[in-house]
């Protein structure tokens, strides 16, 4: 698995399914900034480049992973692996700090369980400290410190503030 993070301002992303599904889906796709693009069986999925299908019979579900594939569209199934050419991690946000855990499909539960002890391990205050150092690498960016000097003033203000011990 290649984990990736995709930029809805940029990133078109379509939405199929029906029930339930959908609905989990359309939270998790709102919860990420995502406008998804409505999909049906007739829609056009043209612009599209990444399709998640959610609570549709399996014959209807492998119909639109095909159509979607033929056009270089990425797609998931949600609980189908073997339609899906990605899967969605188990998710912790806080603010713009974005933590995942993914077992590439195989053990769910497992990166369930995981999420819960990140989002135990990692409050709240992690929003805050992520401005921290986010106003910190600007003013060492516009002093015109070099990338490697930037990301060891960063380990070092992280350390000094023992937020990882």
């Amino acid at each position: 698995m290649l984990p990736i993070t995709l930029d809805p301002k940029t990133v078109r992303i379509g939405l199929a399914g029906s029930g339930e599904g959908l609905a989990r889906r359309q939270a998790l796709l709102a919860e990420a900034g995502v406008v998804a693009v409505p999909v049906t069986d007739e829609a056009s999925l043209e612009g599209l480049r990444a399709v998640f299908v959610a609570g549709l019979e399996r014959t209807a579900a492998a119909s639109l992973a095909a159509r979607a594939r033929a056009l270089g569209i990425l797609v998931n199934v949600e609980d189908v692996p073997e339609l899906c050419d990605f899967h969605v991690p188990a998710i912790l946000r806080r603010g713009d700090l974005t933590l995942t855990a993914s077992t590439g499909g195989r053990a769910p539960g497992m990166a369930r369980l995981l999420r819960e002890w990140l989002d135990r391990a990692f409050g709240p205050e992690w929003q805050g400290r992520l401005d921290d150092v986010s106003a910190a690498r600007a003013d060492w960016r516009r002093a015109g410190l070099a990338p490697a000097e930037v990301s060891r003033r960063t380990r070092d203000l992280i350390a000094r503030e023992g937020w990882l011990e």
